[in-house]
């Protein structure tokens, strides 16, 4: 049975006009969608500290990206970007997430000790519920379960097929093996 949060992300990529995307050419064109349907500009920063209203975060510990809903933009770190393109997408369409479930929640920012304990503690608790839904919607998004299936049947099980399926979504592994664990 589909999650609430996964039929969002389907509900999102049907209603996306034909002219943008055919619901069939891969890969999901993240970045568009967020402009085109929902007015959200995509930036590339090289430190998102540098965003209005960050909390204090150290240098070491970094963000992959930031949703600032007041002024209609996604930041996303462009040191990243540049060196995993995959994560990029997934950050965009992460930040999307938060847009669709969480913009009327307020702005959350994860600290440090909530997503990355300190080493050697146990976390205390699990991690921050809009993050879970976010990096779920992200997923469904970037690789909508139809198409995974449907692709993972064509390639057929050949010693690539995992690389393969990363280069055709333009997903990290990390994000298409969590992913196929899902929908295969």
């Amino acid at each position: 049975m589909q999650s609430e949060i996964e039929q969002r992300a389907a509900e999102v990529l049907a209603a996306v006009p034909d002219w943008l995307w055919n619901k069939q050419t891969l890969p999901v064109p993240v970045d568009e969608i967020a402009d085109s349907c929902f007015g959200l500009w995509v930036r590339e920063v090289e430190d998102l500290r540098s965003a209005p209203g960050v909390p204090e975060i150290e240098e070491t510990r970094g963000l992959s990206g930031l949703l600032l809903p007041s002024i209609g933009e996604i930041w996303v770190s462009a040191p990243e970007a540049r060196e995993w393109p995959g994560r990029r997408r997934f950050t965009i369409s992460h930040e999307l997430g938060h847009w669709c479930l969480h913009r009327r929640e307020g702005a959350v920012w994860c600290r440090k000790h909530a997503v990355d304990p300190p080493e050697g503690d146990r976390p205390t608790r699990s991690r921050p519920r809009a993050e879970a839904e976010a990096d779920e919607f992200a997923a469904a998004l970037l690789m909508p379960a139809r198409l995974i299936r449907r692709h993972y049947e064509r390639i057929g099980p050949r010693n690539d097929r995992f690389q393969q399926l990363c280069t055709a979504f333009g997903a990290s592994g990390a994000a298409m093996s969590r992913r196929l664990q899902r929908v295969i």
